[in-house]
C-alpha cells in the first residue's frame, strides 16, 4: 500500500549548489508540500532522497550499497502534484530522484554520499550520461526539522560537498535543500534494471558489478562476525533408546533407517513462512527459510544449507540409481538427498529433505526457543 502524508515545510532558502546549478531555483512556497512513498524507515533507520541523472541507474546502484534497506525510484521538488514521467519530462520542475532508507549501524550517510559521488559526475550541470535536462539534475535532500533548525544531515551534507568541492578543485553541481514533494513513479520505474538488466544505465556496468561485490563482501563478513560472537552451543544426539522415546515412527524410520516419507503428504512443503530448520534429533540448525523454494517434488527443497560443514554427502546405490544421500554431520541422521537441478541463480543445488527429519521454528519463536542468535540470517525476511 502507497503512503501518503504531508509534511510541514517551514520557510527555508530551498537550494544551496556549489558553483555550478543550472537554471534557478523554484522558491519552496511555490510547490506542493507531499510525499507519497511506500517505504518508510522503522527501527534507527533513516532516510534520504538523492538524484542523479535517470532514477533506473541510481536506484539499482544505491540498492546496492551495504545498509541501504530499500531505494525507490520518484519525482522531488517540482512545481505540481502527482506528476506522470511525461510530466516531468515535459518540463514540471522535478528531479528523477531515489528515495532510501538506511541503516546508519551499517552505513553512515556520509559513506552513503561518498558511493554516491562516485555514481555521477557532480560537475556536470542538468545531466548524467546521455540524460540532458533539468529533471536529470543532481541533487540531496534532506528531511527537515518543523522548526526550521537546522538538522544533523544538513551539517553532514553541507561538510560533505564541501569535501567534494575541494578535492575535485572544479566547481560541483550537486544541490542540495530539504525535501519538499517526493512523488513514487509510475510501478514500471521501480527496479527497472532487476527487472530488464540489459536496459540503459548512465553508471557503467562495471560500477555496478564493483558495488555488488563490495556489499556481498560486507555481508559475508558481519555474518562472520555474528557467528564469532555467537556463544558455542553443543547439539548431542540421544540414545537409540530415547530417540524412540522422542520421534514418531515416521521420524525415526527417516532418520535411522533412512525411509523416505510420501511426497506432497508432510509437514513442510508447503510451509513458507520465515524461520529455521532443525536436525530433528539433536536441534541443531540446518537450514533457513530463505533458502527454501516451491521444487514441485513434493518435499521440502533448499538451495543451500546454513553452513556446507553441518551437511555430510554419502553415495547412495539403492533401488537401482546413484544418487547423492546427505546427512545431519552432526547427528548422521538422514535428511534426504541433493540434486543439481535447483535454481542457477541460487547455486544450482536442490537439496530435498524429509520434513520428518526437521524442526521447523517460526522467527517469532526462535528467540525464546533459544535460536535468537541466528535471527540475524532473516533481517530481509
Amino acid at each position: 500500500m502507497k503512503f501518503s502524508s504531508l509534511r510541514n515545510i517551514c520557510a527555508l532558502g530551498l537550494i544551496v549548489c556549489l558553483g555550478g546549478c543550472g537554471s534557478p531555483a523554484v522558491s519552496s512556497a511555490e510547490m506542493p508540500h507531499e510525499i507519497v512513498q511506500e517505504n518508510m524507515p522503522t527501527d534507527g533507520q533513516k532516510e534520504i532522497y538523492l538524484a542523479g541523472g535517470c532514477f533506473w541507474g541510481t536506484e539499482l546502484y544505491t540498492s546496492l550499497v551495504y545498509g541501504v534497506v530499500s531505494a525507490e525510484s520518484g519525482y522531488a521538488n517540482g512545481t505540481t502534484a502527482h506528476p506522470s514521467y511525461r510530466e516531468v519530462c515535459s518540463g514540471s520542475g522535478h528531479a528523477e530522484t531515489v528515495h532510501i532508507v538506511y541503516d546508519p549501524a551499517k552505513v553512515s550517510l556520509d559513506q552513503l554520499l561518498l558511493a554516491f559521488y562516485d555514481s555521477i559526475d557532480p560537475t556536470a550541470v542538468d545531466r548524467q550520461g546521455n540524460d540532458v535536462g533539468r529533471q536529470y539534475r543532481s541533487g540531496i535532500y534532506y528531511v527537515p526539522n518543523a522548526d526550521g533548525s537546522e538538522t544533523a544531515d544538513e551539517r553532514t551534507i553541507r561538510a560533505s560537498l564541501d569535501a567534494l568541492q575541494k578535492r575535485i578543485g572544479k566547481p560541483i553541481a550537486v544541490e542540495m535543500g530539504p525535501i519538499v514533494n517526493f512523488y513514487r513513479a509510475e510501478e514500471g520505474h521501480q527496479e527497472y534494471l532487476t527487472k530488464n538488466p540489459n536496459g540503459y544505465c548512465h553508471i557503467s556496468p562495471a560500477k555496478i558489478a564493483e558495488m555488488r561485490e563490495k556489499r556481498a563482501a560486507a555481508e559475508k563478513a558481519a555474518a562472520e562476525k555474528q557467528t564469532a560472537q555467537r556463544p558455542s552451543r553443543t547439539y548431542e544426539k540421544p540414545s537409540d533408546a530415547e530417540l524412540k522415546e522422542k520421534l514418531t515412527d515416521m521420524q525415526y524410520a527417516v532418520t535411522q533407517e533412512k525411509a523416505t516419507e510420501p511426497p506432497f503428504r508432510n509437514e513442510y512443503d508447503h510451509e513458507f513462512r520465515a524461520g529455521i530448520y532443525c536436525d530433528i534429533t539433536t536441534g541443531e540448525p540446518l537450514f533457513i527459510s530463505t533458502d527454501k523454494y516451491d521444487s514441485g517434488c513434493g518435499w521440502p527443497a533448499f538451495s543451500r544449507p546454513i553452513d556446507d560443514a553441518l551437511i555430510a554427502e554419502h553415495e547412495d546405490r539403492s533401488f537401482g540409481m546413484v544418487r547423492t544421500e546427505v546427512t545431519a554431520a552432526g547427528s548422521g541422521a538422514h535428511l534426504g538427498h541433493v540434486f543439481d537441478d535447483g535454481p542457477q541463480a541460487s547455486g544450482g543445488l536442490r537439496y530435498c529433505i524429509n520434513s520428518a527429519s526437521l524442526r521447523f521454528i517460526p522467527k517469532e519463536d526462535m528467540e525464546a526457543e533459544g535460536y535468537g542468535d541466528y535471527l540475524y540470517l532473516l533481517e530481509n525476511q
